[in-house]
């Protein structure tokens, strides 16, 4: 059978915006669809933070210092906000290398679609699970003892802050995604573990030795986590470092720079027939 190649773009900017947006839901809505009739997918990820809660926060946190002083799950529960937000890079692209050897993705190029429609549908279904997934943690974060002390549009925008970690992180995953087979898929955990534990998420990169130390302190995660910290009023925030007295605006500049590469990248590997 041949298949008739995909219609062009209407040609207004603005019918073809409508047409991308409209396109990107509707594969959104489909992504999303999956995750409510597999919601033991939505638990498993939930598990690993809430279990680090637990393990972390409870059993090892008696004998934990925070730089300045300070409680250390107060310490703790923002590093693990930022720590699930770039785990969720792991679903990403699991879900999406499944994608493409099933056929979906090339389906998806034959059907008369907005080229970046399946991207950016991916991008909004995660975004929607990350905002749930970040509502849960931070219930089970106010059960056992955390509070945010400056005010509510300040907790919103730290957030904010962790929810574009994530977003930007979401293209790196669609990118490795369309590049590796469901089968290596899991190895994706296996990076994750140090640019997550050689940061600020779990102490102070000052607490570290000195090479190691600035590496945490230049590392993404920490300018969110530091910047989420600081938002939220929890201790642990301050240092001597330009990464860590301008944490806010690299929780910014790290995300914008990583998407601003990505994205594009994503949105052309998605529209090529060879992987």
């Amino acid at each position: 059978m041949t298949l008739a190649p995909p219609a062009a773009a209407p040609g207004p900017a603005r019918e073809r915006l409508r047409w991308t947006l409209s396109d990107a839901w509707t594969v959104a809505r489909r992504d999303l669809l999956h995750w409510v009739r597999s919601p033991a997918a939505l638990g498993y990820q939930l598990a690993w933070p809430i279990g680090l809660v637990l393990m972390i926060g409870y059993v090892f946190g008696s004998a934990m210092v925070v730089e300045g002083g300070g409680d250390y799950r107060a310490f703790l529960m923002p590093g693990l906000f930022a720590q699930s937000m770039v785990f969720g890079v792991a679903t990403t692209l699991t879900i999406v290398a499944t994608d493409a050897a099933r056929g979906v993705t090339d389906r998806f190029r034959t059907t008369p679609m907005s080229p970046s429609a399946p991207v950016l549908g991916r991008s909004v279904a995660d975004l929607v699970n990350s905002v749930l997934e970040l509502a849960i943690l931070a219930g089970c974060a106010l059960v056992v003892g955390w509070r945010f002390h400056e005010g509510p549009l300040r907790a919103l925008a730290a957030l904010a802050l962790l929810l574009l970690l994530r977003f930007s992180l979401t293209w790196v995953g669609i990118v490795v995604g369309l590049m590796i087979r469901p089968e290596a898929a899991g190895g994706a955990w296996a990076p994750l573990f140090p640019i997550t534990m050689i940061s600020g998420t779990f102490v102070s990169p000052a607490q570290m030795p000195g090479w190691l130390g600035v590496v945490a302190e230049w590392n993404p995660v920490t300018a969110t986590v530091t910047a989420v910290r600081g938002l939220f009023g929890n201790p642990g925030v301050g240092g001597a470092s330009f990464a860590a007295d301008h944490a806010l605006w690299l929780a910014v500049l790290y995300p914008l720079l990583i998407t601003a590469v990505f994205l594009p990248l994503a949105v052309r590997r998605s529209q090529r027939r060879d992987r």
